[in-house]
C-alpha cells in the first residue's frame, strides 16, 4: 500500500542515516526492507545476545522485516552485529511456541489471554506475559461495482451484507448512504476468508462494536456470517473480488491496492471517512487499554472499532508483540528490550510504504514506557 507518510517521517535523511538492508529471516519469503531509515538517533542499546527469535502473525511480517533491518543498521553504527529471525507461521502458532519457550517473543493478531496467559506465566518464571501493540494495519472494505467509485457504508450495512441481511446493491439502506449514486439492481457477492485468520477475527469484532446489533454471529478466526464465497488468504480474497463483478470483501488495504480495487468509505456516525494513513492514525490515537495502561497494553478494541471521532477510520487491525514482563535471562531481556526499542522508534519510519500505520506519538510514548519496564 502506498499511503502517504506522516509528515513527521518525511524530510531529508540526516547524516548517519543508512539504507535498511535485507535480512533472511526464518520462514520469511521476502525480507528486503524498502526504505531509507535514519538510525543516527537510535536509543537501542544493542546489548544482550546477538540473535533473537520470534514467530507468529503473518499480518506483521513485512513490518518485522523493516524492524529487523533498522535494528541491524542501528547496531552496526555501534559496532555490534545482531540478527532477528521471525517466522510468519500464524498467530496461534506464535503463541504456542512462546509458551513452549521455543522463541523469544511472539507476534499475534490477538492478545494472549485466558488459559494461554496462565501457561505463559510458567514460561515467564511466574510473571505475566505482556501484549504490546506495535503494528497497525488498516483493513479495507474492497469492492468491484461498475460505475460506483465512492461507495459509502457503515457498520450496520456492512454487517448485513456479510450475514445476508442485505442482498442487493440498491438496497434502501445502502442507497440512503449514497445519495445520487447509480447503485445497480444486482445481487451482492460477498467474498470471505475460507481459512482461519486474525483479519476475520478483527473484522467480526468491528462488526460487533459498530453495527447497532445487526451482527449477532460473534467473532473468531473463522468467518461466522454464513454467507459468501470463500477464498484463501488475503491475496485470495482480493484476487477473487478483482475478477468477480458485484463482489465485496474485507482485506488489508495493501492487497486491495495491489489489485486496484475500489475501497469503501466508512461512516462511523460522524460522516463518511476515506481510508488513509491520517484517518487510521486518528482512530489509533484515541485508543484505550483494558488495564491501567502501564506494562501490558492490551487494547480495548471498542475504543477503536466503536469510535465516533470525526475523520477517524475505525477498521484497523492491531498486532501485538508478546513478551515476558520478567523471567528472561539477562542476555535475552536486554536484547528483547533493545530490539523493541528500535522497532517502536526508528523502525516505524518505513512502515507507511509497507501499508501500515506508524504509531502516533502519544501511543508510541506508552509503548516505550512498557518496553523500558521489561525486567
Amino acid at each position: 500500500m502506498n499511503l502517504k507518510r506522516n509528515g513527521a517521517l518525511l524530510g531529508v535523511v540526516a547524516v548517519g542515516a543508512v539504507t535498511a538492508m535485507s535480512l533472511t529471516a526464518c520462514g520469511s519469503d521476502n525480507n528486503a526492507a524498502s526504505a531509507t531509515v535514519d538510525t543516527s538517533a537510535s536509543t537501542a542499546s544493542c546489548e544482550g545476545k546477538d540473535k533473537l527469535s520470534g514467530a507468529g502473525s503473518s499480518a506483521q511480517k513485512n513490518a518485522m522485516d523493516e524492524f529487523t533491518s533498522a535494528y541491524i543498521a542501528a547496531c552496526q553504527q555501534k559496532g555490534k552485529s545482531v540478527n532477528v529471525a521471525y517466522n510468519p507461521s500464524g498467530s496461534g502458532d506464535g503463541r504456542t511456541q512462546f509458551i513452549a519457550n521455543q522463541i523469544d517473543f511472539a507476534g499475534s493478531d490477538s492478545a494472549i489471554k485466558g488459559d494461554q496467559a496462565e501457561q505463559a506465566k510458567q514460561r515467564c518464571a511466574g510473571s505475566d506475559a505482556w501484549n504490546l501493540p506495535l503494528v497497525f494495519g488498516p483493513v479495507a472494505i474492497a469492492y468491484n461495482l461498475n460505475g460506483v467509485d465512492n461507495l459509502v457504508l457503515n457498520g450496520e450495512t456492512i454487517a448485513k451484507i456479510f450475514n445476508g441481511g442485505i442482498t442487493k446493491w440498491n438496497d434502501p439502506a445502502i442507497a440512503a448512504l449514497n445519495s445520487g449514486a447509480k447503485l445497480p439492481d444486482e445481487k451482492i457477492n460477498p467474498i470471505v476468508r475460507s481459512d482461519s485468520s486474525g483479519t476475520s477475527d478483527n473484522f467480526q469484532q468491528y462488526l460487533q462494536a459498530s453495527s447497532n446489533g445487526a451482527w449477532t454471529q460473534g467473532a473468531g478466526s473463522d468467518f461466522k456470517g454464513g454467507v459468501g464465497e470463500g477464498a484463501k488468504g488475503s491475496a485470495g480474497v482480493a484476487q477473487a473480488v478483482a475478477t468477480a463483478p458485484n463482489s465485496i470483501t474485507y482485506v488489508e488495504k495493501s492487497f486491495a491496492d495491489q489489485q486496484k480495487l475500489s475501497v469503501a468509505q466508512i461512516d462511523n456516525g460522524s460522516g463518511p471517512v476515506k481510508l488513509s494513513q491520517d484517518s487510521a492514525s486518528k482512530a489509533i490515537s484515541n485508543a484505550t487499554f483494558k488495564g491501567a495502561g502501564t506494562g501490558d497494553l492490551t487494547l480495548d478494541l471498542q475504543s477503536i472499532y466503536g469510535t465516533k471521532e470525526p475523520g477517524a477510520y475505525p477498521l484497523v487491525l492491531a498486532t501485538y508483540e508478546i513478551v515476558c514482563s520478567k523471567g528472561y535471562d539477562a542476555a535475552t531481556s536486554a536484547a528483547v528490550k533493545s530490539f523493541l526499542t528500535s522497532a517502536a522508534n526508528e523502525g516505524q519510519q518505513s512502515l507507511a510504504a509497507q501499508g501500515y500505520v506508524p504509531l502516533p506519538e502519544s501511543f508510541r510514548a506508552k509503548i516505550n514506557e512498557s518496553i523500558a519496564a521489561i525486567a
